[in-house]
């Protein structure tokens, strides 16, 4: 039996992420989980509240680099380039969690219940990022479209590299944040 809590997690997502992909999420127990990472069903909601939020444990990590990035940014950078340099940063993160990542969209793509606490976790972020570039100075409802806009703009460049990995995501965000500006400026 695994004794490190970190250990533990891990082998309870990797526990989650099999039996979901073998048996599909909704036949899939918190029970199951915790028998196939060899812990007790009481482990497993210790680590985790429910069976959803076993495949969404890194979101803090994320969301404490971002704002910590957008805080550390120089106060005269704007909005918007504030996040493009936070996302940047955010890259070795998104990189190093990639294998996992490719593993987990089939199930979350097929189960609606994971398409829900998906869109809740983004949700989270955007706050979090709403709330960071207030903390900059920027007004309420600046800093909420910013934040939105900034987190699609993210997304579209995640799935970009995910199609073509020609180049890397540092390219592909540089790419997405032009596309932008230029549909900004074709507003004009």
């Amino acid at each position: 039996m695994p004794r490190s809590g970190d250990e533990v997690r891990k082998r309870l997502q990797e526990a989650a992420l099999e039996l979901y992909l073998e048996r599909g999420y909704d036949k899939t127990t918190g029970a199951d989980i915790a028998a196939r990472a060899g812990v007790t069903e009481r482990t497993f909601f210790r680590h985790f509240t429910d069976k959803r939020e076993v495949f969404f444990d890194g979101e803090a990590e994320l969301r404490e680099l971002l704002t910590g990035a957008v805080a550390e940014v120089p106060p005269d950078t704007r909005p918007l380039p504030a996040l493009r340099t936070a996302f940047h940063q955010a890259v070795p993160l998104i990189e190093r969690n990639l294998p996992v990542t490719e593993r987990r969209a089939p199930v979350i793509a097929a189960t609606p219940a994971l398409q829900e606490r998906a869109l809740t976790k983004t949700a989270s972020l955007v706050a979090a990022l709403t709330e960071a570039l207030q903390a900059r100075g920027v007004a309420e409802p600046l800093a909420a479209l910013c934040a939105q806009v900034g987190m699609d703009t993210y997304s579209i460049a995640i799935r970009r590299w995910g199609a073509d990995r020609t180049d890397d995501l540092h390219t592909h965000l540089d790419r997405a944040f032009t596309d932008l500006r230029l549909a900004g400026n074709a507003l004009k």
